[in-house]
């Protein structure tokens, strides 16, 4: 599952998903569960189609829940579980898909026996457009709106990249060990995903290409410098004078 990944800027967004300047709350450079992100989805005020970017937490709050801090994970959704999953079901069924916009995201990678994260991006350079659904859940004691989605995942057992990743399970078979990737959505597929039907939508829930991905270790950042403590000043000599 993914739990950390970077998001484009405004500009980047604009120009690869062709929606108007608008003014938008700021998300943070790096985003986590439960974390501000931005998503783009189907315009709910829009007669006609249109796309709109929003900003939500990632952690998709269903309908059932009683408070935005949920007690369990929802920023990722398994796409063979969404017409059965309570937290998900709903959402599915009315077309609230999302593309969640990322430059990279990353995933562990425990080839080693211990977790080295991997960062993936693109080859063609363009930004990560991920399959997510989004949710609308209104506070009744406060009337507070919150928005927020979640990142849908894929079996990738059989991907010769994706399956790489995550801490196997002892307990089960090479075949069975249900590793998981995420599901880009191309450029060309973005309107069928906002805007078809469940039929077509499923359609595009599927692996990408290996060749579409660049992954590797992460670069670690370096550790900020040691603060320097001054040499000791020599002693005075007391005066002759």
């Amino acid at each position: 599952m993914c739990t950390r990944y970077t998001p484009p800027d405004w500009a980047a967004i604009e120009r690869e998903w062709l929606i108007g300047a608008r003014n938008q709350p700021p998300w943070p450079a790096e985003i986590f569960p439960r974390s501000p992100g931005p998503f783009i989805r189907r315009a709910r005020d829009e007669v006609d189609y249109a796309r709109e970017l929003v900003v939500g937490q990632w952690g998709l709050i269903p309908w059932f829940a009683t408070e935005p801090k949920l007690k369990f994970p929802t920023s990722n959704a398994r796409s063979e579980e969404l017409s059965a999953k309570a937290s998900y079901k709903q959402p599915w069924a009315r077309g609230q898909r999302c593309i969640i916009p990322a430059n990279t995201f990353d995933e562990p990678n425990w080839e080693t026996g211990k977790n080295v994260w991997w960062t993936f991006s693109r080859a063609d350079g363009a930004p990560w457009g991920l399959a997510g659904l989004w949710n609308v859940w209104t506070d009744k004691l406060t009337g507070e709106v919150h928005e927020s989605y979640t990142m849908l995942t894929i079996n990738a057992d059989a991907h010769p990249l994706m399956n790489r990743m995550h801490k196997p399970d002892p307990k089960v078979g090479p075949d069975q060990q249900d590793k998981r990737s995420v599901i880009p959505i191309e450029r060309g597929d973005v309107d069928q995903w906002l805007a078809g039907t469940v039929k077509e939508a499923t359609e595009l829930l599927r692996l990408a290409p290996v060749d579409v991905f660049i992954g590797a270790p992460s670069i670690a950042p370096a550790p900020p410098p040691k603060k320097q403590t001054p040499p000791p000043a020599p002693p005075q000599q007391p005066s002759l004078w």
